[in-house]
């Protein structure tokens, strides 16, 4: 049965269609649309789809082996100085100087191991290849994931410098005034203009970060990277709070990444029956049949005045190859196949554990994440209260223009660990979502 190759591109709006056609809109990019998009045009996930085409297109190869084998063959001879045979005193000409003959040739493969082995060799293929593809697609939707989420990190990061830097501004105002009228000094200007000036020197590199935080992220999904996008900053606040509730039953035997090496163990296992295989004898049955047409003038195709002689041949038969002795080469390659399974069995054995490792510490870290969050809003809390006690304070002459700036800063330091800790939260509930063999569950949120 032929498998067919389901192409995800319904999954993309009209209106990301529309938008990159027109090349000049920007284009509206949910987490949802990203993945759609990259199933559809990511160049890796097409290869790894040609890959299943091409594993098809060698169960058909090896397929044709084992059906019968016809063909037709077609030759023209011009002798130029025709043999002689010699008897007595006598001389005979050895046939004429022109010869042309067609025929048939055909063979039917009756036993052979080693095509029976390779077919079923072949259609294991096709299952390999389709894991691989699964895998491939798996693959890119975690990295589209990771570089979406940090996207929108660093674009929560620019509001709150953004934020930051309006607030230094009023600062700087009042800090003005009071120094115009007296009741500032110089140096608390200037204090506050460095300030500004670092803040908007932070905003500026970061802004151009986020420009090659999206370049990647549009490489990730096969967008065209002048393409312009807006992504909807309200997913990253999405906590799943039952999310380690929703990806705790782990079964390491149904992960694609170990599906994927059991299925390689099982090609192993066909290269080291094909290799026993070529101990078992083949037979095979032959057939012909040829029209030869010979003449001393070149009038073969006939005619009224042709002397062309025209006969019929045919021949039918059976072959029989049985392997004897090779120098024991058959021996060393069922013994080499041996090895590459005991060293594949050895892979299993790592990747599983390996797989089992990645998932408790996704699990784990998504624990710490969620207790990092919540604490982090606390602390997000009390830092703008204590800012804005403090410039309460500072306006009524209680408190230096220090602490207001060391208050400030405190609070956009919060704001950003607070930004950290989401996206840390994010990329641990992908990598736990992934280690998990959900990862596609991502598609439907």
């Amino acid at each position: 049965m032929r498998i067919r190759i389901k192409q995800t591109v319904s999954g993309i709006s009209l209106m990301v269609l529309l938008s990159l056609s027109a090349g000049a809109q920007t284009v509206n990019l949910s987490l949802k649309e990203a993945l759609n998009y990259a199933l559809a045009n990511n160049t890796d996930i097409q290869k790894a789809r040609l890959e299943i085409i091409n594993g098809q297109l060698q169960t058909d190869e090896i397929r044709a082996r084992a059906l019968p084998q016809l063909n037709g063959k077609s030759s023209l001879t011009d002798q130029l100085i025709i043999p002689q045979l010699i008897v007595g005193n006598q001389i005979f000409k050895m046939g004429r100087q022109w010869t042309g003959d067609v025929g048939l040739n055909f063979s039917q493969q009756l036993f052979n191991q080693q095509v029976f082995t390779g077919l079923k060799a072949a259609k294991a293929g096709e299952s390999f290849y389709n894991l691989s593809a699964e895998l491939t697609e798996e693959d890119i939707i975690q990295q589209v994931s990771t570089s979406y989420y940090q996207v929108l990190v660093s674009r929560e990061q620019l509001k709150t410098i953004e934020a930051n830097i309006q607030s230094i501004g009023r600062i700087e105002t009042t800090v003005a005034n009071q120094f115009k009228n007296g009741l500032a000094k110089k140096i608390d200007l200037d204090r506050v203009r460095v300030n500004l000036t670092n803040v908007k020197t932070q905003r500026d590199q970061l802004a151009n970060g986020i420009i090659q935080q999206e370049n990647v992220l549009k490489f990730y999904i096969g967008m065209p990277v002048d393409t312009k996008i807006e992504m909807p900053s309200a997913e990253l606040n999405k906590i799943s709070e039952d999310a380690l509730s929703r990806y705790n039953d782990f079964k390491v035997e149904d992960l694609t990444r170990y599906r994927l090496l059991m299925k390689q163990e099982e090609l192993l296992g066909y290269q080291k029956k094909a290799a026993i295989a070529e101990y078992f004898p083949t037979l095979s049955m032959t057939g012909n049949f040829a029209r030869t047409s010979t003449s001393d003038r070149f009038d073969l195709f006939g005619g009224q005045n042709s002397s062309a002689v025209k006969y019929n041949a045919s021949a039918i038969g059976l072959t029989l190859n049985i392997p004897i002795f090779d120098g024991f080469a058959r021996r060393s390659r069922v013994k080499q196949a041996d090895i590459e399974i005991q060293q594949i069995q050895q892979d299993l054995k790592n990747t599983k554990n390996s797989l089992s490792l990645a998932y408790n510490n996704a699990n784990l870290e998504l624990r710490n994440n969620i207790s990092t969050i919540n604490a982090q809003q606390e602390n997000v809390k009390l830092a703008g209260e204590i800012y804005a006690s403090t410039q309460n304070n500072y306006n009524n002459g209680l408190a230096p223009l220090t602490d207001l700036l060391n208050a400030e800063t405190s609070m956009v330091d919060a704001q950003n660990s607070y930004n950290k800790a989401l996206l840390n939260y994010k990329l641990a509930e992908i990598q736990l979502i992934q280690s998990n063999g959900n990862i596609k569950s991502l598609l439907n949120e």
